[in-house]
């Protein structure tokens, strides 16, 4: 079986010659800006890799192991630049990546789908259950992310391994509820996801239609796998270059910490969700463009951000959970704008550009926070 040849794949081809790059730009010394900015571009198309990757098995092992391969590697580009930053000690950068990509799916991916989608068709519909469903599980995620800054704000004097502590436990019980959810929906209630085989084949190009699905062989297992570790490997690689500029490069860019891992960092690690779920939504599959921008949420606040938690124990770089009352703001605010969007089921790309602005106003306000 060969490789698909849609055009994102086409220019995810094109992408890779930046990794040899990136590699000699920063073993020759070439400045921190310029390496920062060649293995961001070569992180883009091993994200784009790693998500075809694990939707072509998705379509090979069925809805219940794909959904888990999907829960596992779904966001695994920007876990393991997470976990690069975390072991490097830019903790700062770390917490306030996870509030950025938070904000860059429900605001970013899911405008930018509405307004695509909406451009192309006067109004799109997507699963309404599912979506109040998700915004519920959206909420207690918020509720999680605020508790340590409410404990602090609260106490005359709170020491910081009371917080620690506390942020442990809060972890525990948020990786806890994304199993839950896993339950939910690939076993108990299972038909409220059914995306179907057909969707993950528009999603990687594999299938033209449900009668091409017939006629075509199915995905090579083996073929997808070592591309799964390959481009699993390359991002853990090119994340190490990334990481090792990104501190020097937004210093020379005027940029603060906050503001590099709620913004930059998001976009170059969600680079394969925007495009998956702008290309779904153009094909009027919003139910699909709503799952993948919302569930990236879900896994960035229930799994994500607790397996940091957990890994700084471990490693000895300690991160708990008390972000900034500015962050807590806006993720609320992001979260309570996706839910009054999305809670009668249908879009136009009026709201996509009211999710849109929703986004640039918070990030115009994150540049311009002082240090």
């Amino acid at each position: 079986m060969t490789l698909p040849s849609s055009p994102q794949t086409l220019i995810s081809v094109g992408l890779l010659v930046f990794i040899p790059v990136s590699i000699l730009a920063e073993r020759l010394g070439w400045g921190a800006l310029t390496v920062f900015g060649l293995s961001a571009l070569a992180i883009v198309p091993l994200a784009i890799w790693l998500s075809t990757a694990t939707e072509e098995l998705a379509v090979v092992t069925g809805p219940t192991i794909g959904g888990l391969l999907n829960a596992v590697f779904g966001n695994a580009t920007e876990l393991i630049i997470a976990l690069v930053a975390l072991k490097s000690g830019l903790i700062d950068i770390v917490k306030a990546s996870i509030t950025g990509s938070i904000l860059a799916n429900t605001l970013l991916v899911l405008g930018l789908s509405m307004l695509v989608g909406g451009l192309r068709y006067r109004e799109q519909q997507f699963n309404q259950a599912v979506a109040g469903i998700n915004g519920s599980t959206m909420t207690l995620a918020v509720t999680a992310i605020i508790i340590p800054a409410m404990v602090i704000n609260t106490s005359s004097i709170v020491e910081a391994s009371v917080i620690r502590h506390l942020s442990v436990v809060v972890a525990i019980v948020m990786i806890t509820v994304y199993g839950l959810t896993l339950l939910f929906s690939l076993k108990t209630h299972s038909y409220l996801y059914d995306v179907g085989v057909t969707d993950f084949g528009e999603v990687t190009g594999a299938h033209d239609s449900p009668q091409a699905s017939h006629a075509a062989a199915p995905p090579n297992p083996w073929l997808w796998l070592g591309v799964l570790l390959a481009a699993t490997v390359g991002v853990a690689i090119e994340s190490e270059i990334f990481v090792g500029a990104v501190e020097e490069a937004a210093h020379n860019l005027g940029l603060t910490d906050l503001f590099t891992g709620v913004i930059l960092l998001p976009l170059v690690g969600g680079a394969a969700e925007y495009v998956t779920a702008v290309r779904m939504a153009a094909k009027n599959n919003m139910d699909l463009a709503v799952s993948v921008a919302m569930g990236s949420s879900l896994l960035v606040a229930l799994l994500v951000a607790p397996v940091l938690v957990i890994v700084g124990e471990l490693i000895g770089q300690p991160m708990d959970l008390n972000f900034g009352l500015f962050e807590v703001v806006a993720v609320a605010v992001a979260v309570a704008t996706v839910n009054l969007v999305s809670q009668d089921g249908r879009s136009n790309w009026l709201e996509g550009v009211l999710l849109l602005s929703t986004f640039a106003l918070l990030g115009a306000a994150f540049f311009f926070h002082p240090v």
